[in-house]
Order: C-alpha cells, then structure tokens, then sequence
C-alpha cells in the first residue's frame, strides 16, 4: 500500500509538472483537489510542486498558504516561495522569507538577486552579491550572470571588473552564460577593447555573443567593423539584422538602413518584426521618403502584421513627418488606436501645427487613454508655439485639476505663454508652482523665469531669479539677462554683466551678441557697439548673421549716423532682410532723411511687397518734412493696392482681464468716463510744463484737431483706465504693439510725475520705466 501510495505521489508530481506548461490555475486546482480526495500522502516534494505550481500560475495566495503549513520544509521549500515572491516584484515579502530562512543557499541568495534586478535595484543586486560571498556561500554561474547584467545596466565598469575578478578565481568564465553576460557587461560599459579581448578568448561563441558585439560596433559608430562583422556571420537571426539596420537609423545613415532591410527580406525565412519596421520606417520619414515609406507600409498591411503598438506609432509618425496628416489620422482611426507613444503624438501634432490646424491634434489627445506628463506637455507647447495661449491656459488647469503633475518642461512651456501675454499675476502662480513641485533647480524653468519676469516689465525680479540660480546658468541664462537688462534700458548694467560672463569662461553665442549689440544701440554707445561686433567674430568665431548686422544699421541709424548704417548694408555679405532695410528707414523717420527713407523703403517693398509700414514710415518722412503732396500720393497708392495699415493698440490686464484700446477708441463700455479722465488728466500734466508734440501727427490739419488726436493715443487711454481701476501707489504696466510716438512718451513722463506711480510700458523695441518724471531709456530710443 505505501509503494502505491509512493508511486502515486510520484504520479501526481509529474502530472503537475506537465501541467506547467500551459499555466491554467484551473487545472492547477482540480489537481490539487484530486489529490487530497486520493488520500495520498503528501510529503515534502509534492507539496513543494504544488506550492510552485500555484505560484506559477499566479496563486500565490494559495501558495504561501500551503508553505505556511507545510509541517517540514526543506531548502526548496523556502527557495520556491521566495522566488516565487521575488519574480513577481514583491521583493518585500520575499526578503522577509529570506531572511527567516535557517540557511540560504546559493539558489536562495540567487533569486534575491533576481528579483532586485528585475525591479531595477542594481545597486542592491550588487549588494546580495558582495553579502552572499561574505556569508561564505558560493554563487553559481547563474549568480554571476545576475550580478553583470545589474553591472551593464548601471554601465558601472569598475564593479564589472571585480566581479569578473571573482569568476577568474572561481573558474567559471569559460562558461558560455558567463563568458556573454561579461562580453555584455564590458560593451554596454564602454570598455571596447576588454570586451574584443572577452570575445576573442571565447572558445564556443553563441549567436548572442555576435550579436553584441555587432550591437556594440553599431552603438559606437564603428560602422565598417560591424558590416565586418555581420559579413562574418554565417548564422544570423532578426537580431542580428536589427541590430544593422536601427544602428544605421540611429546614426543617420537611413539610406543603408533601408539597404539592410532590402536584403534581409532577401531571407526566406526571416520576418522582419516591430523592431524592424519602426526603424526603417523612421529611416524614410528622415528620407522624407514617402514612396519607400508606402512600400513598407503595404508590406505591413499585406503581412497582417498587428498595429496597436510599435509599428503603428512609427507608421502614424512616418507620415505625420511626411505631410501626410490625413493618411496618419486614418490609420489611428481605422485601428482604433488609442496607445500612441509620444513620438506619434507629437509628430501628429507638429504635422496639424504646420497646417495651423490644431483641432484635429485636440481631439486626439482627448481620445488617448494614457496620457502621461509628456503628452499633456506636447500638447500644451503646440497651443503655445502656434499662438493659442489661452487654449495653453485652459488646458494647463485641466492638467492640474485631472492630470499628472507637471514637470519643468510644461512649467518652461507656461511661463512662456505668461511671458507671451506679458502676464505677470499669471506667471507668478507658475513660479509658486515650480516652488511647490521642486522644478526651480531645472535650467529650463529659471531661464523661463527670467525671460518671463523680464517680458513683463519685473526686471528687479529677474535679476533676483538670476542671482539666485548661481550654479546653474549656462550660456541662455546669462543671454537672456543680458537681453533683458538691455532691454529695460539698464545697457551699462547689461555690457558689465556680459563682461562678467566672460570672466567666467562662459562662451557667449549669436542671440548674447545681438543682446550686447542692442544694449549699445539703446545707449547711443556706437563706438562699444563695433567693437563687441569685432570681438565676435575674432575671439569667438562667429560669423555675423542678418540679426547682427540690423543691429549696426540701428546701432549707427539711432545715433544719427545714417550713411554709416547704410554702408553697413551695402557691404553685408549677405542679402540684407526687411529688418535691416526697416531699421534704416525708421531711423531716416526719426532724422528726416527722405532719399535714404525712400531708397529704404523701395528695398523693403521688393521683399515685401505688402508691408504696410514701408508705406506708413515713407510718407511719415514726406509729411514731417512738409511734402504734403507726396505723402498724400504715398496714402493714395495703399489705398489703390488694398495694403492695411498696422492699427496701433494697447492693453492692460486688471484682475486678470485683459482691456484692450485702440486710438480714438470708441468700443469700449466706459468709453465716456475714460475720455473724461483723459481730459482733465490732459490739463494737469500741461499746467507742469507738458507741451503736446503736435508735430507727431503727420496729417495736415489744425493744432487743435492734431492735439485732440494725439490726447486720445491708445497707450494714454490705457494709462488712464489703468489709474481708475488699480491702487494708488502701484505700478501700471502697459503692452502697445508698436513703438510709443515722441507725443506719449513725453505725455506719459509728466504722469508719471503728477500721479506719483511708476508707469512701465512694453512697446514693439523695447521696455519704458517711467518714474517721477524721467524714463530708463533717457530720452534715447
């Protein structure tokens, strides 16, 4: 009876064993419902076979139950349940089991291991290995195996080498697991010629072992050893051939991606798989193949080859790169795509941004069921570098009410549409923001910071920004406070800093150059100006770009020198822009020099036939010259073209409401009391001294009239609405979309005077602070 008993448990044993194979937890169960009907005795084998079983089939549950009663356990027993626990990522409950054991073993201490490295814990994968030689167990083969792989994915060659070290006194790294687990250690660690030295002393060399070395050539652009290599290789598989054709993807070398792919569909037996399509069909994206791109995309189709992940985000990608926005959507529509990556999304969304359509992007984002930080950054960016900033807005608190947390790109993002709106209220709720998620050490966040604070009119807590992330400025941070300061008319502040920059060893680029040049140009300082544009180009080798040059003609042109900024034009090597060509002829305005202003603007109409301020400025020039009549036939011509002439307007932002006014604005629902204010405002400021510039209204009509005008200039009705709504004492920051007229910048002065507030006023150039009576840009802009 026992015998039977014996060959009955041995039954069950191998019936369980069996079993494994196809992981139904239902069998598993009538098994072991079987088994305690038989009566048969279950000893310690059984039990540790069912335990293993439950756990394998994804009981484990029912399989600490039953470990928790065995009466006897042996070293298997406590080895399953913990590896068990441990392959399942609950490394927790598996080092509590470990470390109840009466004696580890090697395999007890090996599938510690494993689970750390399953999990990521490489450094305590490293750990058990270092506790267990000191426990004096001796790891195994596979031991060590573990061990490397957490070496290769930390890339930490110096542990690489003891450990390798310690298989050489062991005697195993002739093994061939040992032997390809050290060849993938030294090569995904950067040693290439340990690696080399490695796979040269290999006496048996698996498929794996050449394929990384293959893998390595690739990463490391050793193009000719790997085709070498590959050459070599008798017995190939879609490793290898994916190894060839996503390195030359990576590296550029599309053409020979595709080349590769070409010959291994020459294979019989070999199917390309998702790694192969995602990387040939990004090759033909960079191609901008789109021919290629549908051959491939046919073969896809005619393979039934499944489009839910990889290969259907690079498919949606490919074409989205290619223009192909409606073939992409189809495909996401048709497969009922609802996991793109990042990738397809954002290549999807580019392709809807450059068609200006963002609608169809919005949709798609709504449609994702996993949307991760990334995505809702993509999208918010797209709103923003297409212009849709309230849009970037909306969809920001939306992130914040139901999304992730926002990371320092999306906050970089945001503090860019605040700088865009030159919203500071708003872009101080961003800046708490990156407080409270830790995000103000990111490099992109304070160099937004900085050109938000400086964007609206905070120049005092840019500076404060700047001063604060002293060890992470890079080459932006200093550019962007340079500009600023400049920009702020602090230009003495901003060279002393660029010279600070360079004391530091901090390699200045174009946009710091245009930033330094703009800062001598907003203080008349001509002779500063040449030198930092020589200095650019012989101590830092940088070729002058059409920024820099319509920097010297308004570097010249402000301070009068007009045939300088001219010659300046003349002698560019390259074709000058409608920004060099509008400097001058805004600066032959100022200085009321009509050939110049004419030949100017002659230039500027050929590039842009259309621009309404060539037309504007040139019979500006006629008129405050006093030629009426050509300034009139000037006028005529826009008329007779259809050219619109840029409306000049102003806002201001209270309570976080944007008002918007217009010269002669008569829209507005407080209307009356504005221009009422503006009146008697008007008397004030002349009873200190003020004088209209009637001069600035280049029409031939009565003073009285040209004065009515210039009272009602949109910046001065926004200064006036601004002081009927704010707190006495508080800054008002004022937005105009063109350059603020002699009228209003002397008007604003005395306002500043009278009502005893800082007025500041962003105009198209350049930031004006006025302050009792007198502006930053001393009167020179």
């Amino acid at each position: 009876m026992a015998t039977f008993r014996h060959q009955l448990s041995d039954h069950y044993v191998s019936l369980i064993q069996t079993t494994l194979v196809n992981k139904d937890p239902c069998v598993g169960k009538t098994i072991h419902a079987r088994i305690i009907k038989s009566g048969v005795h279950v000893g310690v084998i059984l039990m540790n076979n069912l335990i293993n079983m439950h756990a394998k089939t994804g009981l484990l549950v029912d399989a600490r139950q039953l470990f928790d009663e065995m009466p006897v356990r042996n070293a298997s027993s406590w080895n399953t349940i913990i590896s068990a626990y441990a392959k399942q990522g609950r490394i927790d409950y598996a080092r509590q089991l470990f470390e109840q054991m009466p004696e580890p073993d090697s395999v007890s201490w090996t599938a510690m291991m494993v689970g750390y490295n399953q999990m990521g814990c490489f450094e305590k994968t490293i750990r058990m290995l270092v506790d267990m030689i000191y426990s004096k167990v001796m790891p195994t083969q596979y031991t060590f195996t573990i061990a490397l792989a957490s070496c290769a994915a930390m890339k930490s060659l110096e542990i690489g080498k003891k450990i390798h070290s310690c298989i050489v006194k062991v005697g195993i790294g002739s093994y061939p697991s040992v032997a390809n687990s050290l060849l993938n250690m030294y090569a995904k660690s950067g040693d290439l010629l340990t690696a080399e030295s490695v796979f040269d002393g290999m006496k048996l060399k698996s498929l794996s072992s050449w394929n990384t070395m293959l893998s390595m050539h690739m990463q490391y652009k050793r193009f000719d050893l790997a085709l070498a290599q590959f050459e070599q290789m008798t017995d190939r598989d879609i490793v290898t051939w994916n190894s060839m054709i996503s390195g030359y993807n990576q590296h550029g070398f599309d053409n020979k991606a595709l080349d590769m792919f070409s010959n291994m569909l020459k294979d019989p037996v070999l199917k390309p798989d998702k790694y192969t399509l995602a990387s040939v069909l990004s090759a033909c994206a960079n191609l901008n193949d789109s021919n290629a791109g549908k051959q491939i995309h046919g073969h896809i189709v005619r393979t039934q080859f499944d489009l839910s992940g990889a290969v259907g985000n690079a498919l949606i990608s490919m074409y989205s790169k290619l223009g192909c926005v409606k073939i992409a959507q189809k495909i996401v529509q048709q497969n009922q795509i609802s996991n793109l990556n990042i990738i397809a999304f954002t290549s999807l969304l580019d392709g809807y941004i450059k068609q200006g359509d963002m609608n169809p992007a919005r949709q798609i984002f709504d449609s994702l069921k996993n949307r991760d930080v990334v995505v809702w950054t993509a999208m918010i960016v797209g709103y923003m570098q297409n212009g849709f900033n309230n849009e970037a807005i909306s969809l920001f608190r939306s992130m914040i009410k139901e999304g992730p947390e926002p990371n320092s790109y999306t906050l970089a993002a945001m503090l860019s549409v605040s700088s865009s709106l030159a919203s500071l209220e708003h872009g101080k709720q961003i800046h708490a923001r990156a407080l409270k998620s830790e995000s103000i050490p990111s490099v992109s966040v304070s160099n937004a910071l900085i050109n938000m604070y400086a964007k609206s009119g905070n120049i005092d807590n840019a500076k404060r920004v700047f001063d604060i992330i002293s060890c992470l400025k890079d080459t932006v941070t200093w550019t962007s406070m340079v500009m600023s300061l400049a920009q702020h008319g602090h230009g003495k502040e901003s060279l002393k800093l660029f010279e600070k920059m360079l004391s530091f060893d901090i390699k200045p680029d174009h946009i710091t150059y245009v930033g330094v040049i703009s800062a001598c140009t907003h203080m008349g300082l001509v002779k500063e100006g040449v030198g930092y544009f020589k200095l650019m180009q012989e101590k830092h080798g940088i070729e002058p770009t059409l920024s820099h040059y319509a920097c010297m003609v308004d570097l010249y042109g402000r301070a009068g020198k007009l045939q300088e900024a001219y010659d300046v034009i003349q002698n560019m090597p390259i074709e000058p822009d409608v920004i060099a060509w509008g400097s001058l002829l805004a600066s032959s305005f100022v200085h009321k020099n009509m050939d110049l202003a004419k030949i100017a603007a002659e230039k500027l109409l050929l590039i842009e036939p259309d621009n309404s301020g060539a037309y504007s400025a040139l019979a500006n020039v006629y008129s405050a010259c006093g030629n009426w009549e050509d300034a009139a036939e000037i006028r005529k011509s826009m008329k007779v073209k259809q050219v619109k002439k840029d409306q000049g307007f102003s806002w201001v932002q209270i309570r976080n409401q944007v008002h918007v006014f217009g010269a002669e604005d008569s829209v507005h629902p407080e209307r009356d009391e504005i221009y009422q204010n503006m009146a008697e405002l008007w008397k004030e400021i002349k009873k200190l001294g003020f004088v209209p510039k009637t001069e600035a209204v280049l029409h031939d009509l009565d003073e009285e009239v040209k004065e009515q005008i210039l009272m009602h200039h949109s910046e001065k009705l926004a200064i006036v609405f601004a002081l009927m709504k704010t707190p006495k004492n508080s800054t008002l920051r004022i937005m105009k979309n063109l350059r603020v007229c002699k009228d209003c910048h002397s008007a604003i002065k005395f306002i500043s005077k009278l009502v005893g507030r800082e007025i500041i006023v962003r105009d198209a150039t350049r930031f004006h602070h006025f302050k009792d009576g007198a502006c930053s840009c001393r009167d020179y802009w």
